[in-house]
């Protein structure tokens, strides 16, 4: 009988130990999934406060003297260079922790939007002054007729639309170009903020028309799109019809055309800055094709295209 009783007390200590066993496996799971946990939360900070980065980097090249009070662009310069000191910090000595990558990317953005907001009421103030100088009767020279300056209102009467940021996973067809296909330009985003996208060579091209563009009229190269993607194609054909390519045909699909904002004072027919990119624009592979000429089969004087 005492044989069977310490038999008894040996197996209920085994059990016991083996709960132990289990318990401390248990417990050793869940801290392993909780540091996997913490490190995507960790990771996809990390991430938006990098994409913020990035952004923020375009928008100080996009507004570059172009505020009307540079102290909202030295704001975001300190912000951003707290978001790369971040960013650069790795390692589990770095003190990192999501929260605080979080409040880094919040305070970014906020500065990020003051610098947009200044830069976009910048450009209002310019377009006005245009339209102020455009409208403003010239004088006449003696013997000659007087001739009025072209209109400073749009030509395009459709609903807007937007340049295409690359395709994630692109196949590299029209309309589906992945980002190592493509080069952002320096000086300018949309107003959304997406950079202007181009083919590399053709973005290299136009950053070296661009300089001289600049030095000629002391200000950069107006652009209104760049590249877009087969979706943004098919959302223009059905709503302009025949007057937008069908889509997967579209040259802006290519990452080789751009359009200038389409102001006829500024870009028009017989206006200097078209009449230069037409003259000056071939040195550097970006030509006016002759369809959209004014004399072409579908004249748009805001329409270049990339030819190398």
């Amino acid at each position: 009988m005492a044989a069977e009783q310490a038999s008894a007390q040996d197996r209920a200590s085994d059990v016991l130990a083996a709960q132990v066993r289990d318990a401390d496996e248990v417990e050793a799971q869940a801290a392993d999934a909780a540091r996997v946990r913490s490190a995507a939360v960790l990771s996809d900070a990390r991430a938006v406060l990098a994409a913020a980065a990035e952004h923020a980097r375009a928008t100080l090249a996009a507004s570059d003297g172009a505020v009307a009070d540079d102290a909202v662009r030295k704001a975001l310069a300190a912000e951003l260079a707290g978001a790369d000191a971040a960013l650069a910090a790795t390692g589990p000595g770095a003190g990192q922790s999501a929260t605080a990558l979080r409040s880094l990317s919040a305070a970014l953005a906020a500065s990020d939007a003051a610098v947009v907001g200044a830069h976009d009421a910048w450009l209002a103030e310019e377009a006005a002054a245009a339209a102020a100088a455009a409208a403003a009767p010239r004088p006449s020279t003696p013997g000659k007729p007087a001739t009025s300056a072209p209109s400073c209102g749009t030509t395009y009467s459709g609903p807007p639309f937007y340049t295409s940021p690359a395709t994630a996973g692109g196949d590299g067809s029209n309309g589906r170009l992945p980002p190592e296909a493509l080069a952002a330009i320096s000086w300018d985003v949309d107003p959304h903020g997406t950079p202007y996208f181009l083919k590399n060579a053709a973005a290299a091209a136009l950053e070296r028309l661009n300089t001289a563009f600049r030095g000629e009229f002391g200000h950069n190269l107006d652009l209104d799109l760049t590249y877009r993607d087969y979706d943004t194609q098919v959302a223009m054909r059905a709503a302009l019809g025949s007057v937008a390519a069908t889509p997967g045909t579209s040259t802006h699909g290519t990452g080789l055309a751009l359009d200038v904002p389409e102001l006829p004072c500024e870009y028009g027919w017989d206006t200097p800055q078209r009449s230069w990119m037409v003259s000056n624009g071939p040195s550097y592979g970006w030509v006016s094709p002759s369809w959209a000429g004014r004399n072409g089969s579908n004249p748009e004087y805001w329409h270049f295209e990339y030819r190398g």
